[in-house]
């Protein structure tokens, strides 16, 4: 590609939609995550007696395993939505981009 598609696609206004919609996304699926790690950690400091409860009067398991697992388990979930929203809305957005940009 030369500069002036590089140019049309800086200026088009749906690159600046498709960057801003995509940056707000990851900063409110960013802002979650760490709130969910912050809340662990505090909850670590101010609750260890929480976290170390058994699950059942027998059982030698924790709260704090299926929590932490949860955790985890909740990285990945944000990331699968992020990557639906990527391969749908943010991909035919570019590809309207670049069908303008090459006209």
């Amino acid at each position: 590609m030369n500069d002036s598609i590089y140019l049309s696609i800086q200026n088009s206004p749906r690159f600046k939609e498709l960057v801003r919609k995509r940056e707000k996304f990851a900063w409110i699926l960013s802002a979650i995550m760490l709130g969910l790690y912050s809340a662990f950690i505090l909850l670590i400091a101010y609750g260890p007696h929480i976290l170390g409860a058994k699950l059942s009067p027998g059982s030698s398991i924790t709260w704090g395993i299926p929590i932490g697992v949860g955790l985890i388990l909740s990285a990945f979930v944000l990331t699968a939505i992020y990557v639906k929203r990527a391969n749908g809305e943010f991909d035919d957005l570019n590809r309207l981009i670049l069908q303008e940009a090459k006209q």
